[in-house]
């Protein structure tokens, strides 16, 4: 195998260890929070519940019961119930635009996270890269003959152009190249 070839030497690598990877996931998401993340992130939470459902339910019951006349009360929203109708709209209206917010953050999240496993797939690529090489020079070096040339083991041998499968995934994506 040509030097040129060789993957980079694990020890040149900066040490990632699962701890770090994980707080590097975790700052990077607190740093991209803004207070409007933040506050769809406690309502959707917060509406999110049974507590949240039974809460409506019994105010849309007490509300009907209010504007029945047979109950004894005089109705300030009679049937078909406008006012709670438009009501329910509007926290129709709200609680869809919270959940779109959470879920374009729950979106950069998926992002950030599918940088990170990409990154540790590489890291794995480059470290069983180098496995190979190294088995193949200690096959060399103990005199073992291969039965025959393995195009698979020269091929895997290869470093990986990372370069080359972003701009082809960006191509594939209709996107341009940085």
């Amino acid at each position: 195998m040509a030097k040129q070839g060789r993957p980079k030497p694990i020890s040149e690598h900066k040490r990632l260890t699962k701890e770090t990877l994980v707080e590097q996931v975790r700052s990077h998401i607190r740093f991209e929070r803004g207070w409007s993340d933040r506050v769809a992130d406690w309502l959707t939470s917060s509406f999110g519940t049974a507590t949240f459902l039974i809460l409506n339910i019994v105010v849309f019951v007490v509300w009907i019961v209010l504007n029945t006349p047979v109950f004894g009360f005089v109705p300030f929203d009679p049937f078909p119930y406008g006012l709670l109708t438009m009501a329910v709209s509007l926290e129709a209206i709200i609680l869809a635009v919270i959940i779109l917010i959470s879920q374009n953050r729950q979106g950069k999240i998926a992002d950030i996270r599918q940088k990170m496993d990409f990154e540790i797939d590489v890291r794995a690529e480059e470290e069983v890269t180098k496995i190979l090489y190294i088995l193949e020079e200690l096959r060399a070096h103990n005199g073992i003959k291969a039965k025959h040339a393995d195009a698979d083991l020269v091929r895997m041998e290869r470093p990986v152009d990372i370069e080359k499968m972003r701009e082809a995934l960006e191509a594939e994506d209709g996107q341009k190249p940085r």
